[in-house]
């Protein structure tokens, strides 16, 4: 078995700080794309690039309608791919959607979807992880800050920051209903953060994340060098974001739902090792191990 150098240790007795080492923006100057070399500069330099509007109006309904389908279902509520709110007992989240529902397997393809992956990571990509985020108004719970790729690198076996995210809104981004926040230019540096990883840990950390989470000191570093980021926009909107990106979002007290479908892309030329910082391999609806090119 070839052994993969960890360039990125994490969970280990102390917390870390590693410069990256790898690309931001993967594929040449000049390649054809969707996006234009100003966005991937800007995507460059601060990890993120926003786009007013991805998908239409009229698609915007279809995919809500969709997602209020997956959500109300009984079956999907009873499928482990479902996560449930801890206070209010309604379904968070759904997973793997793009396997669940042809309809958010249409949008996966969109060539306004997959192209951009493509330009910014250089290579045919794969989805590693889909899901349908549902943030209802009085009290839905937001998620701390943390980096994706510490999570996917220490438990699904990514081994280099070579995948994006992309979060569209479905549902109007306020400045008040638990958005996106993001802090600019904290993709460059790689946060390893202490503590072992419990085996199992999914099943809590899809609800309230604990193993993996930084430390109150770093986050403030982090925050007085590289400010934060409030991410609004009217529903279609759409913001793609580096796998190293340090983000999270607050609790939405308001009576205005947010909800989202997050699609990560990985690259074909980056699949997935054993986990670099767990027991076992999360389930394969969480971190996909079908590497198939998404066509």
């Amino acid at each position: 078995m070839t052994t993969v150098t960890d360039l990125y240790p994490t969970r280990g007795a102390v917390e870390v700080a590693t410069p990256r080492v790898d690309p931001v923006v993967w594929s040449e100057p000049g390649a054809p794309g969707p996006l234009q070399p100003s966005e991937l500069s800007d995507f460059d330099r601060d990890g993120f690039l926003a786009i007013d509007q991805l998908i239409t109006p009229d698609e915007v309904a279809v995919y809500r309608a969709e997602l209020d389908r997956l959500v109300t279902d009984p079956d999907v509520r009873a499928d482990e791919r479902s996560i449930i709110e801890p206070k209010s007992r309604d379904v968070r989240s759904v997973f793997e959607v793009h396997r669940i529902s042809e309809v958010f397997a249409n949008l996966v393809r969109d060539p306004r979807v997959v192209g951009r992956a493509r330009q910014i990571l250089g290579s045919d990509v794969y989805v590693h992880q889909s899901r349908i985020n549902v943030k209802p108004g009085f009290g839905a719970s937001g998620f701390y800050w943390h980096s994706d790729f510490e999570t996917w690198h220490a438990e699904d076996g990514l081994p280099n920051m070579r995948t994006v995210s992309v979060s569209i809104a479905l549902t109007e981004n306020f400045d008040t209903n638990g958005g996106l926040m993001i802090m600019p230019g904290s993709h460059r540096t790689f946060l390893g953060c202490e503590g072992a990883t419990p085996k199992d840990n999914y099943k809590r950390s899809l609800q309230m994340q604990d193993a993996g989470i930084p430390s109150n000191e770093a986050l403030a570093g982090f925050a007085d060098k590289h400010g934060i980021k409030l991410f609004t926009g009217l529903a279609g909107s759409a913001t793609w974001f580096d796998c190293n990106c340090m983000h999270g979002s607050g609790d939405n007290i308001t009576p205005y739902s947010r909800s989202n479908v997050f699609i990560v892309f990985n690259s074909v030329e980056n699949t997935a090792v054993e986990p670099f910082a767990a027991p076992i391999r999360r389930p394969e609806f969480i971190g996909a191990r079908d590497f198939t090119p998404v066509r």
